[in-house]
């Protein structure tokens, strides 16, 4: 199996995820100043659970190659994408306190509890099946954002955040994650009820990604 399988298996919910109305909107730079607030702060509130996901990657590792395979994630998200987004919020004049405070979307619960509850009851490719909708998806979002000649960077108070995703450091990043989770795939048959179960782990997952965009429009 590839990554590859893992899109193709769940075609249509990954297309309404990577090009669903918020991500469109956003684009143009018509998204309602409420929604990206909101998506700001549930953003950072994933985040802190995503961290403790990659985490739980060491934990659940066989090997001490594995254990290695995780560790620059859980050092990236700690010491540079959190701190990314604090110091992007800050210029949305959202504070690192308020959003500590904020309280969890419905959504945001819902996903990364899933994500940390697969992981839990899995094994380390299960857990990473559900994190790669995320670690992966807003590579490809970045990049089509960023190839499209109908996005919009003059005078779109989000163009910042389309640069970040489809820019060279991000999309280095989501190569690394999607050559790791190839190697984990490697020896796995997509039609063997193991490759079935990695289907629909990534398919929940993606689902997920749906409803926390969803969840943004919802609150402008």
């Amino acid at each position: 199996m590839k990554y590859q399988d893992l899109v193709a298996a769940c075609l249509s919910d990954w297309r309404e995820y990577t090009e669903h109305s918020f991500v469109q909107q956003l684009a143009q730079g018509e998204l309602a100043h409420g929604s990206f607030l909101h998506y700001l702060k549930q953003d950072f509130l994933f985040l802190k659970q995503y961290t403790r996901a990659y985490a739980l990657a060491i934990y659940k590792a066989r090997t001490l190659d594995e254990m290695r395979l995780a560790l620059p994630s859980v050092q990236a998200l700690l010491s540079a994408e959190i701190a990314h987004h604090v110091a992007y919020c800050a210029k949305w004049g959202i504070t690192e306190a308020q959003m500590e405070a904020e309280p969890e979307a419905f959504g945001t619960v819902a996903y990364t509890r899933f994500v940390l509850d697969t992981g839990m009851s899995g094994d380390i490719i299960d857990l990473y099946a559900a994190l790669a909708p995320c670690a992966l998806g807003y590579g490809v979002i970045g990049a089509q954002l960023l190839a499209c000649d109908t996005t919009k960077f003059d005078a779109n108070p989000y163009a910042n955040w389309i640069k970040m995703y489809g820019g060279e450091e991000f999309q280095a990043g989501v190569e690394r994650s999607m050559a790791q989770l190839n190697h984990l795939l490697a020896d796995i048959e997509l039609t063997s009820q193991r490759g079935q179960r990695l289907c629909q782990i990534f398919k929940t997952a993606t689902r997920m990604e749906v409803a926390f965009w969803q969840q943004g429009l919802d609150n402008a």
